[in-house]
């Protein structure tokens, strides 16, 4: 038997996913209460597989792990029993898949949500930067490479959605190289603020640059969704646990920013 759990998670109370000695991981606060739990004995006997590993300060409201769980104790596997023994992160899902599941390779688009301060920000600069990016294009000048990592990618649509005081910046696409999101947002809000054209960007694109596009703070970056073909259970004593605990978050960051507000407008 297979297991597949939908998670999400506050990525600035992590180093990122993918566990490490010694630092606290995303990847590592789960094995550890599976294992508590007796749910697996250890990753490799278990298969234990991410499908997106996310980098340090990245949250996610849509990531997925997979495990072979032991013989009496998937069970225990269940949004109600885990969310219990996890901080930090919350199962919003559980569902049974093929033996060979990988939830990686079984991802198809995958869309990431950035949240940008408005600091009079020229928005139909922005659009027309964004559009730039549609398309498959080598994205060398906003990533990270990785030696043996192709960087040409292609990107779906890129959504602006102005809320008040910020944007959304919604990103789509079939994969992501390291920092390639945080890249474009960077330069969306340098076309913004007037420090660099879009037609600067079209040359980037085309492979004519003297140096990167830098990322953009990965604190306001979140995996909001990844397609598959799979439909995850939940029961609604589960949710309302979770929502509990989100809004018990959002109310004290509500209260900080009105107060740091208040600061503001008073100086």
């Amino acid at each position: 038997m297979r297991l597949a759990l939908r998670i999400a998670y506050d990525g600035t109370a992590f180093y990122g996913f993918q566990r490490q000695p010694g630092v606290r991981t995303v990847e590592g606060e789960l094995i550890r209460a599976l294992r508590k739990l007796g749910i697996i004995a250890d990753p490799a006997s278990s298969k234990f597989k991410g499908a997106s590993r996310t980098d340090r300060g990245v949250s996610a409201f849509f990531n997925v792990v997979a495990f072979d769980p032991i013989h009496g104790k998937e069970g225990l596997a269940t949004p109600e029993v885990l969310n219990h023994h996890l901080r930090d992160v919350w199962i919003l899902g559980r569902a049974q898949v093929p033996d060979d599941f990988h939830p990686r390779f079984a991802a198809g688009s995958k869309t990431y949500r950035y949240y940008l301060v408005d600091e009079g920000l020229e928005a139909e600069t922005m659009i027309e930067c964004s559009k730039l990016f549609e398309g498959t294009h080598d994205f060398s000048a906003f990533a990270r490479l990785e030696p043996g990592r192709n960087p040409v990618r292609t990107v779906n649509s890129i959504e602006l959605v102005r809320r008040r005081g910020y944007y959304v910046i919604e990103v789509t696409g079939e994969s992501f190289l390291w920092e390639m999101v945080r890249r474009i947002v960077s330069a969306m809000r340098f076309c913004g603020l007037g420090l660099l054209k879009p037609s600067e960007v079209a040359e980037m694109l085309s492979g004519r640059y003297g140096r990167k596009i830098p990322p953009a703070p990965p604190e306001n970056l979140v995996l909001w969704r990844i397609e598959y073909g799979i439909q995850f259970k939940v029961s609604e004593k589960a949710l309302k646990k979770v929502k509990e605990g989100l809004f018990s978050r959002y109310s004290r960051a509500l209260v900080r920013a009105a107060l740091l507000g208040d600061w503001l407008i008073s100086l």
